[in-house]
C-alpha cells in the first residue's frame, strides 16, 4: 500500500516538475532566434572575437540588458493571458530590467507570467460590470494602471530579490568551477535529459547562467552542458557494435538524426532498453565537461538543437579544437563504459517496448487515445486545408522529425500545404490540421482548441502522414474536375440580369442585401455570403463618394465566393448611406483579379460628374452595361 501511495506521489512530482519545465522553455523556445543573433554577433564583433567592430559591438549590451530579457517577459505574459498578457509582461520586466545592474532573464521568467496571471485576473472582476460604450476605455486605462503598478513594484522589490539571489546562485556556482566539481552536473542533467527535462534544465537554468558568463568572457561552458551530442552518440554506437538485428540496423540513422540534427530524443529508447547504461552517458558527460572546464572551452549562446553544426557555429574564436575534443571524450567515454554494460544479445522486442517507454516518461499514466484518421478525416471538409501543425513538448524533436516525413508524403503526392513543427503551447491559430502524440492530445485541444486533432501513437512509424497525403491529393483531384466543370460553365463577371434600374428608395441595409441577393441568385456567392456584405458596412462605410458605394464582403467571407461578380442597382432617388446619398450600388464579390477592370471603369466613372448624373436618370441597361464593361 506505502508502495502503492509513493508510486503516486512520485508521479504526480514527477508530472509537476515536467509541466513546470514545460512552462520555463515555453517562455524562451519561441526566443531562440533572438538568442543566436545575440551570440553571432557577440561572437563576431567584440574586442575578442573574429571581426572586431566597436561600432557594431555597442549591439551586444542593448540586446542582453533589454531586448532579451523583454522577449521573455512578453512570451511569459502572452502564454498565461495572450496579446493582453504579453504586453503587461513585458511592462512587469522592464521594472526588474532598469531595478537592477544584471542581465533580468530570470527576472523576465518571473514577471511575464506574473504580470500576464495579475492582468487576467483584474480583467475577471471588471468583466460584465464596464458600462457599454466605456469597455476600450477601461481596458487601455486597466492595463496602464495594473503595468505601472507592476513596473515599480518590480523595480523597489522584485529586481533587488532577484539579483541578490542571483549573486548567490552565481557564488556557489563559481565555487563549484573553482573547486573543479562542474562534471558533477552531469550525474544530474543526463537522467534528466532521458526524463524530458532536458528544456527545463537547459532553458530554465543553464542558459541565463550562461548568458551572464558570455558577457562578460565571451564565450560560456555552461552552453554544452546539456547540448554535447557525446553522450548520446557513444550510446548509438555501442549498439552498433555490440548489438545485432534489428536494433543494430536502426544506430546508423539514429546516429546520424541525433549528432548531425541534434534531436537527442532519439537515442533515449535506446537507453531505457538498458537502464544500466544511464552510468555510461554520465560518465561520458562529467568527462566532457571535465575537458570543456580544463581546455577553456565555450560557446557564445545555446545551440538550438543541440548538433555538432550548431556547436560549431556558435564556438567562441579559440575554442574550435577544445569544444570538438571535449564532445570526442565524452563519445569515447560513453562508448567504453557502456560495452562493459551492455547486454551483447539484446532482443528485439525490448527496443519497441523502451520506445513505448520513453514515450510514457513524458506524461505518467495519462489516457492515451488514438485518432482513427481515416474516420475524423471523414468528417471534414479538406478543400480549404492550408496548414498542419506536427506538434510536441518543445516543438524541436519529436514533431520536427514527423513533419520532415508529411513533407516528403506530401511531396510525393504534389500536394502543396505549409507543414511546420512547433510546440503545444505555439501552434499558430490559422492551422487546419494538428497532428500531435496520443498522450498530448488533451494538452492540444486545450491549448490549441480549432483545427482537426489527430492524435498519434509515434512519430517515426505512423501511417497518418500517408493517409493524409492520400487524402489531401484525392481533394486536390476533386477541386480540379470542378474547377475545370466551372471554367466551362463560368458566368461572366457581369450580365444585363444583374443590373437593376428605377428602384424605390429603401434602407442602406436592405440596398446591401438587395445587391448581395443578385449575386447569390446568380450563383456567384454562396448565401452567407450576403451577411458578411452588410457585416463589411458596418465595420467600415463601403461609400466611395459622388453617389457612389461599393458593398462587398469581410475577408473571412472569401471562401463563400464561387467565382467573380458583380451586381449593379440604381436608385434615382437615393439610399442614405450614413448622410451621404447613393444613387449607384455595385455589389462585388471578387475572386483574384477578375473584377479589377470593371472596378478601373467604376473609378473613372465616378470622377465623372455627368455620367454619374446620367446613371442615376438612365432608363436603358445596354448603357450601364457597355459602360462598366468597355
Amino acid at each position: 500500500m506505502d508502495n502503492t501511495v509513493n508510486s503516486k506521489a512520485n508521479s504526480s512530482l514527477n508530472n509537476k516538475v515536467q509541466k513546470f519545465g514545460r512552462f520555463l522553455s515555453g517562455m524562451v523556445m519561441p526566443n531562440i532566434g533572438a538568442f543566436i543573433a545575440w551570440g553571432l554577433i557577440t561572437a563576431l564583433f567584440i574586442p575578442t572575437g573574429w571581426l572586431p567592430n566597436e561600432n557594431l559591438a555597442t549591439l551586444v549590451g542593448p540586446m542582453i540588458i533589454y531586448l532579451l530579457p523583454l522577449l521573455i517577459g512578453f512570451t511569459g505574459g502572452k502564454m498565461v493571458y495572450g496579446i493582453r498578457g504579453g504586453v503587461l509582461g513585458a511592462i512587469g520586466t522592464i521594472g526588474v530590467i532598469v531595478g537592477t545592474s544584471i542581465p533580468m532573464f530570470i527576472g523576465g521568467m518571473i514577471m511575464g507570467p506574473l504580470s500576464g496571471w495579475i492582468m487576467k485576473k483584474v480583467d475577471e472582476v471588471l468583466e460584465d460590470k464596464v458600462p457599454t460604450g466605456f469597455e476600450m476605455l477601461v481596458n487601455n486605462f486597466s492595463a496602464g494602471i495594473v503595468g505601472g503598478v507592476l513596473a515599480v513594484l518590480a523595480y523597489l522589490g522584485i529586481g533587488p530579490l532577484v539579483e541578490g539571489l542571483s549573486s548567490a546562485l552565481g557564488s556557489g556556482v563559481e565555487a563549484i568551477v573553482d573547486a573543479g566539481l562542474l562534471p558533477i552536473a552531469s550525474v544530474l542533467i543526463e537522467p534528466a535529459k532521458v526524463l524530458f527535462l532536458n528544456n527545463a534544465i537547459n532553458h530554465g537554468v543553464l542558459s541565463p547562467l550562461g548568458i551572464e558568463q558570455a558577457a562578460e568572457l565571451g564565450k560560456s561552458v555552461f552552453f554544452l552542458l546539456e547540448t554535447n551530442p557525446g553522450p548520446g552518440l557513444g550510446i548509438l554506437l555501442a549498439y552498433f557494435v555490440f548489438t545485432k538485428g534489428t536494433v543494430k540496423q536502426s544506430t546508423p540513422g539514429a546516429m546520424i538524426i541525433h549528432f548531425l540534427g541534434g534531436i537527442h530524443e532519439i537515442y533515449f529508447p535506446y537507453l531505457l532498453m538498458q537502464p544500466k547504461l544511464i552510468l555510461a552517458v554520465m560518465a561520458g558527460g562529467a568527462s566532457g565537461v571535465f575537458t570543456f572546464v580544463i581546455t577553456g572551452a565555450g560557446l557564445v549562446a545555446t545551440p538550438s538543437p543541440g548538433s555538432i553544426f550548431a556547436l560549431m557555429a556558435l564556438t567562441a574564436k579559440g575554442s574550435f579544437f577544445t569544444v570538438l575534443l571535449g564532445v570526442v571524450v565524452s563519445t569515447v567515454v560513453t562508448f567504453l563504459v557502456a560495452s562493459l554494460l551492455i547486454k551483447r544479445d539484446t532482443e528485439e522486442d525490448s527496443f519497441a517496448s523502451a520506445k513505448e517507454k520513453s514515450k510514457g516518461m513524458k506524461v505518467k499514466k495519462e489516457e492515451v487515445t488514438i485518432t482513427d484518421v481515416h474516420v475524423e478525416l471523414g468528417k471534414h471538409d479538406l478543400s480549404t486545408v492550408k496548414k498542419i501543425a506536427v506538434a510536441c513538448d518543445a516543438g524541436m524533436g519529436s514533431s520536427a522529425m514527423g513533419a520532415s516525413k508529411l513533407k516528403n508524403a506530401l511531396k510525393d503526392k504534389g500536394v502543396s500545404v505549409s507543414v511546420g513543427n512547433y510546440s503545444i503551447e505555439n501552434i499558430p491559430e490559422d492551422t487546419d490540421i494538428i497532428i500531435t502524440h496520443g498522450s498530448l492530445a488533451s494538452r492540444a485541444a486545450k491549448d490549441a482548441p480549432f483545427g482537426i486533432h489527430l492524435a498519434i501513437k509515434d512519430f517515426l512509424t505512423t501511417d497518418v502522414y500517408d493517409v493524409l497525403a492520400d487524402k489531401l491529393a484525392a481533394v486536390k483531384a476533386t477541386d480540379e474536375k470542378k474547377d475545370h466543370e466551372k471554367v466551362e460553365k463560368k458566368l461572366e463577371t457581369l450580365t444585363r440580369d444583374n443590373i437593376r434600374l428605377n428602384l424605390p428608395t429603401v434602407s442602406k441595409v436592405e440596398a446591401i442585401r438587395m445587391a448581395g441577393q443578385i449575386l447569390f441568385d446568380a450563383g456567384y456567392v454562396e448565401e452567407e455570403y450576403i451577411d458578411a456584405m452588410v457585416q463589411r458596412d458596418s465595420e467600415l462605410s463601403t461609400y466611395i463618394g459622388n453617389g457612389t458605394a461599393i458593398p462587398h464582403g469581410v475577408s473571412e467571407a472569401k471562401k463563400k465566393i464561387k467565382q467573380t461578380g458583380i451586381s449593379i442597382l440604381q436608385f434615382p432617388d437615393g439610399v442614405d448611406f450614413d448622410g451621404n446619398p447613393v444613387y449607384l450600388v455595385v455589389g462585388i464579390a471578387g475572386v483574384g483579379n477578375e473584377h479589377l477592370m470593371i472596378l478601373a471603369n467604376l473609378a473613372e466613372i465616378v470622377e465623372d460628374e455627368e455620367k454619374v448624373e446620367e446613371i442615376r436618370s438612365t432608363n436603358d441597361v445596354n448603357y450601364i452595361y457597355k459602360l462598366f464593361t468597355s
